[in-house]
């Protein structure tokens, strides 16, 4: 006997690439509904302490081709 997780996902595999897009959309617009709703102005006032500590220069800033070097180093 199949799980109805492994029945959609079997009704899904034959739909157009656009299909599943569409499809992948509605999904995850409905798990967002589920996040904090005050998480994005949150993100939006985090972003501004930030900015003003750089200007202020409170921050080490480095090239962000250093940056993403260290990223891709740790990810291997």
């Amino acid at each position: 006997m199949s799980s109805p997780l492994h029945d959609l996902e079997m009704q899904a595999r034959p739909l157009a690439v656009k299909e599943k897009a569409a499809l992948a959309r509605i999904l995850i617009a409905e798990l967002d509904m589920t996040v904090d709703a005050d998480a994005e102005q949150l993100w939006v006032d985090e972003a501004q302490r930030r900015y003003d500590a750089y200007q202020r220069g409170e921050l080490e800033t480095r090239p962000g081709d250093e940056v993403m070097a260290r990223v891709r180093n740790r990810l291997k």
